[in-house]
């Protein structure tokens, strides 16, 4: 039986409340923490939107005193809400950049830095519309310059090397990109120009470069699937969450073409070097090796955090937040998450984000 993306989201909420209901004492051992009350607001990456679902439907359930609200409206907007004190925490599929770090934020007492909390860790999934094409394998350079719109057919014969066997159309092709500031482009561009330096001549950005003309731009994750989807000859990336009935690239890694998996994002996470010039007992940020060449990784993959204070200028609320942050890095929240296709937080890993959130003041 097929499991669709959609299917899984569902099964997560499932899991979620089964969670609940299995016992809500304390965040140990499982469960989910209770009788806290108040208000939070979270905003970010949509990649984690489904994830997000699941964790505050959980949550609520064993504190209904408390109201948990997370709008998937983009890392680029969660960061800004978050540095101009419009949010409590951000979800942000990259982490802060030097400047945000070293700039005020309103929320913040004056002269603390932000935490950066690794929270929801998911394969990018390159996905396309294709009549005829049921699998499909792309390497690097070919994704590069698909996106860069080099390459504009879909019987191109760089991609037929790739894929001897399938019967490519003479479509065009459509490359879709977010339109709005992402994390998942971020990474996505990360990808590209670590792995494909001479076909991808941009920088890693959270903005598609403008210079490149062409294609269709579409806004969030569902945004992004929604017009691959109902487009012909379409490909974009998304998170795996959101690949429902979509066709999957498998990309080249070392002499093999990988499927997007949470094991294998699971062993990229694993390899990934803590990003220079972060404080470990704050910041969980990372770099990918998106160079890999060990076919049990899939580098092609996000690394969503969660962004809050470590000590807030208003205290109200912050044990609320304290308590749902813990549970979302706990093995019952990442259990959730695991139900939507990510790779859940290491025991070593979820010690690192509980300590960092058990700080918070």
């Amino acid at each position: 039986m097929k499991i669709t993306r959609t299917g899984l989201a569902i099964a997560a909420v499932a899991a979620a409340s089964a969670l609940v209901l299995s016992g809500c004492a304390a965040n140990e051992g499982g469960t989910t923490p209770s009788n806290l009350s108040g208000s939070i607001a979270g905003v970010g990456s949509s990649a984690q939107g489904a994830a997000q679902e699941a964790w505050v439907a959980a949550f609520q359930t064993s504190n209904p005193d408390a109201t948990i609200t997370y709008d998937p409206a983009g890392s680029g907007a969660g960061v800004t809400a978050f540095v101009d004190g419009g949010a409590m925490f951000a979800g942000s599929d990259s982490p802060l950049t030097d400047e945000q770090l070293a700039g005020s934020l309103a929320a913040c007492v004056p002269g603390t830095a932000p935490f950066e909390v690794a929270d929801y860790i998911s394969p990018i999934a390159v996905v396309y519309n294709v009549d005829g094409v049921t699998a499909l394998n792309l390497d690097a350079a070919t994704i590069a310059n698909i996106f860069a719109g080099k390459i504009t057919t879909w019987n191109d014969p760089a991609i037929v090397a790739l894929n001897p066997d399938a019967k490519l159309p003479a479509t065009a092709i459509t490359a879709v990109h977010r339109g709005d500031e992402s994390g998942t482009t971020k990474n996505f561009t990360d990808y590209l120009s670590k792995a494909a330096p001479e076909a991808w001549t941009f920088k890693a950005d959270k903005v598609f470069p403008a210079a490149i003309t062409g294609g269709e731009a579409a806004d969030k994750t569902s945004g992004m699937a929604d017009t691959v989807t109902g487009g012909v000859g379409t490909i974009g990336y998304i998170d795996f969450s959101k690949a429902g009935k979509l066709g999957v690239a498998n990309i080249k890694v070392g002499d093999k073409f990988v499927a997007p998996t949470a094991e294998g994002a699971a062993a990229a996470y694993a390899n990934a070097k803590p990003l220079d010039g972060r404080d470990p007992k704050t910041s969980m940020a990372v770099s990918v090796d998106r160079t890999s060449t060990d076919s049990t990784t899939y580098p092609l993959i996000l690394v969503s955090y969660l962004i809050g204070c470590q000590q807030y200028a208003d205290p109200a609320n912050v044990e609320l937040l304290k308590g749902y942050l813990g549970y979302v890095v706990s093995a019952a929240g990442q259990t959730v998450s695991a139900g939507v296709g990510a790779a859940p937080l290491t025991a070593e890993n979820t010690k690192t984000a509980e300590a960092i959130i058990a700080a918070i003041k």
